[in-house]
């Protein structure tokens, strides 16, 4: 993997996985949870619920989405749900890839903290798989399969969360040596 990071963290590569990343990320936001929050009169989907949900809030949605909407769920957005992790895992483990490896630290422990976008990537395919059975099963919804989708909504969360502290840290860090470096020239 430390192979692999040094290989492809390069300035082209993280950009077009960024660029990529984002354009599948503003689809979903504009055209498919748009559609699918239509028919929910306004109620989150578990996607856009970082502290997670319960069983009674998903029976609700479900209700409430109508077969048109858990339609528009189950194809228009668990698919493009279904690109975005990789990408998402790919494109973020890039970019803390190169900063790291632009401060010397890729060689060392610091390179695990790469991995944390490629776990949260395997909880949100996780989330997505319980989604759709969840919506496949409907209205025979069992609470504990809402319950273990919840706790890979709730993980996914929490490690893109840690993700983007970690990266602004080493952002901050990244600057602060270029500051240091040129200062000292």
């Amino acid at each position: 993997m430390k192979e692999f990071l040094k290989k492809y963290a390069t300035v082209k590569k993280v950009l077009l996985f960024f660029v990529l990343t984002n354009v599948v990320y503003v689809y979903m936001l504009t055209v498919t949870i748009t559609k699918v929050m239509h028919y929910s009169g306004g109620m989150k989907l578990p996607d856009m619920m970082p502290t997670g949900y319960n069983p009674d809030y998903m029976n609700s949605l479900l209700g409430r989405l109508g077969e048109e909407g858990r339609n528009a769920y189950l194809y228009r957005q668990i698919p493009a749900d279904m690109v975005y992790p990789l990408l998402f895992a790919i494109s973020w483990c890039l970019v803390l890839g190169w900063f790291l490896n632009k401060l010397g630290k890729l060689n060392g422990s610091l390179f695990y903290l790469c991995l944390i976008p490629v776990i949260a990537a395997v909880f949100d395919y996780f989330e997505n798989i319980g989604m759709i059975v969840i919506l496949n099963r409907y209205p025979e919804n069992e609470d504990l399969l809402t319950q273990i989708s919840n706790v890979f909504s709730i993980l996914k969360s929490t490690l893109t969360t840690i993700y983007f502290i970690t990266l602004l840290i080493t952002f901050f860090l990244f600057l602060f040596n270029r500051l240091k470096t040129r200062t000292a020239n």
